[in-house]
């Protein structure tokens, strides 16, 4: 992707339509939605709402090609030329797709351009590797028989995705969908629909069967429920909220639909006195305020071993303080804004929490300049487990900071979530690190890094934070059915 040092201006907006069985088409009820760039609060465009009935004509889509179109006929390795093929355009559109993210999202152009539109078109391609490797196994049973098993597709695939990495949350539910032979219905983040719509033109692009992949833009209670209840959608994958998620739980019982969640995360920072203080310091604070603190796997809780927790706190506040926020489309601007209102709203309320309960707000804690969604990067220190911002995600630049004094404890309060996405430790000490990594109940461990993503490893929670894997062959599995195929050859 080219570097670009002088600020850009926001692209054009071409894609604002449902896209369903390969046509750009209103909503049948002809409403729109107004999307928001947050570092201004001004309108963007309007954009299609989509309804039950347009899932409806979707689902019709998305069925036909499965059943009878030619996706159901394709061979696996095609489909692996046609997601090469996608990667390769957005590749060529890497810079209008990454100025969409920020436009939409209010996302540093920055971190647009060098991870999320790179990571795109890394797990496309990753999955189009894929496409031809989904086989089953001989099985020797007893008796005079042969017995096989095959991986087929689940079928038709429901997924909705969030607003904090809409580009990439899309690659990550239609790379193994694709690769495994699925269809697709799709409801991006009413708040950041424009860069998903857009990947859907480039699909079509591509050459990827008209009816394959859908998108109906539209809000969760309509549109969203709308997928989760269809008879016709064999399996729903949702990244996002628990309390959504547990909506989804109770509507899709009644068709037993196949479900994966991403869920949210609490996830612990925990840093060893013989840690690499720098470096430590440089990952917690990565791990907490990349993309303003919108992430589910972000180190929110950043435990410290009390020899170092003073001058832990001191070197992170002092790059608080230098950190740039501001215009999301200059490349030197390294924090951008909160997502909408309702979440800038959330985080400040959770600052005041954080004071109430006695904890000591070093840096931030309050709003950055006086248009838009913006949330100075806020550290608290002399937290407690038991305060609300140790304990409930924020999704937001706060972080806190709590002391402990060595391993026969850390483990215990590490653990006291009900969370269990991701966590990290810092040290020195392998085998310290390794055993640690071994007792925290979360399903990605980082060691001495953070945020290390890569489309080949599996990702996931444990406990609230979700069901299934996405990524690496793990994320196929959901996207598969597994077959019993026994023949008598006596």
């Amino acid at each position: 992707m080219a570097t670009v040092t002088e600020r850009i201006a926001p692209p054009q907006v071409r894609q604002t339509s449902c896209f369903i069985g390969g046509k750009w088409i209103p909503a049948v009820s002809g409403k729109t939605f107004e999307t928001i760039h947050p570092a201004t609060e001004e309108v963007i465009c309007e954009v299609a709402e989509g309804d039950k009935e347009d899932v409806d004509l979707a689902v019709e889509a998305a069925r036909e090609a499965f059943d009878t179109g030619p996706w159901s006929k394709i061979d696996a390795r095609d489909r692996g030329h046609f997601l090469n093929r996608l990667a390769d355009l957005i590749e060529e559109e890497s810079e209008e797709l990454a100025a969409l993210e920020t436009l939409d999202n209010g996302k540093p152009i920055g971190d647009a351009r060098a991870a999320d539109i790179p990571l795109v078109i890394d797990c496309l391609r990753y999955y189009a590797g894929w496409a031809d490797k989904i086989h089953g196994k001989t099985i020797p049973i007893r008796g005079d028989y042969f017995c096989y098993t095959r991986r087929e597709p689940v079928g038709v695939v429901g997924q909705i995705i969030p607003w904090n990495f809409p580009a990439l949350m899309a690659a990550w539910k239609w790379g193994p969908a694709l690769a495994a032979g699925c269809t697709i219905v799709m409801k991006p983040a009413e708040q950041t629909p424009l860069s998903c719509l857009r990947m859907a033109r480039l699909a079509q692009k591509a050459g990827i069967p008209d009816g394959v992949i859908n998108v109906v833009p539209g809000y969760g209670p309509t549109a969203g429920a709308a997928i989760v209840k269809h008879p016709g959608v064999d399996k729903v994958a949702f990244t996002g909220e628990l309390a959504t998620a547990k909506i989804i739980q109770r509507d899709a019982a009644e068709t037993m639909k196949r479900l994966t969640f991403e869920l949210g995360g609490k996830s612990p920072n925990i840093v060893f006195a013989d840690a690499d203080l720098e470096a430590a310091v440089e990952g917690a604070h990565f791990g907490l305020y990349f993309n303003q603190g919108q992430c589910c796997c972000a180190g929110s809780r950043v435990f410290v071993e009390e020899p170092i927790y003073d001058e832990f706190i001191h070197r992170l506040a002092a790059k608080n303080s230098q950190r740039r926020l501001g215009d999301p489309f200059d490349p030197a601007t390294e924090q951008g804004p909160q997502i909408d209102q309702a979440q800038f709203d959330k985080i400040l309320k959770y600052v005041e929490y954080g004071k109430e309960d006695g904890a000591e707000c070093l840096t931030g804690g309050k709003r950055f300049g006086d248009q838009g969604f913006f949330v100075e990067p806020t550290l608290f220190a002399g937290v407690t487990d038991d305060m609300r911002i140790a304990q409930d995600e924020i999704f937001g630049p706060v972080m806190s900071t709590l002391k402990f004094s060595g391993m026969d404890e850390i483990v215990s309060r590490a653990n006291n979530t009900n969370f269990g996405l991701a966590a990290a430790v810092w040290s020195r000490d392998v085998g310290k690190a390794h055993h640690l990594a071994s007792k925290v109940r979360a399903g990605t461990v980082w060691v001495n890094c953070y945020d290390v993503f890569d489309a080949a490893a599996p990702f996931g929670g444990f406990k609230q934070s979700g069901l299934g894997r996405e990524l690496g062959e793990a994320g196929l599995e959901a996207y598969t059915e597994n077959k019993t195929v026994t023949m008598a050859i006596g």
